[in-house]
């Protein structure tokens, strides 16, 4: 779905329709989030963030239990979804930019 709608946006500014800046939007929204390691998990929480695992669960809405689980490779779990853009948004643009 997501694909068709980037393929929607590319179209209507083929015609002048959606400005190259709507664009750039768009694909940013469209584009999949990267696979969040428990290492990388680890350094966007404590490099980045500078948060403790409940604050940064509290701040990503989510438990502490499962941000313990995404760092632990034993646990076999990763951010998906919501969650792993939120941790794009936070590795990228800084924490400030989920606070704004």
């Amino acid at each position: 779905m997501l694909h068709e709608l980037l393929e929607t946006a590319e179209d209507l500014n083929a015609y002048g329709v959606v400005s190259k800046a709507s664009l750039a939007k768009v694909r940013t929204l469209c584009t999949e989030p990267p696979v969040y390691t428990p290492e990388r998990v680890v350094a966007v929480r404590t490099t980045i963030a500078r948060m403790s695992q409940s604050v940064f669960a509290a701040f990503l809405n989510v438990s502490v239990s499962t941000v313990q689980k995404w760092e632990s490779p034993a646990a076999g779990k990763h951010p998906s979804g919501a969650a792993a853009k939120l941790l794009q948004l936070v590795e990228t643009k800084g924490v400030e930019a989920l606070i704004a």
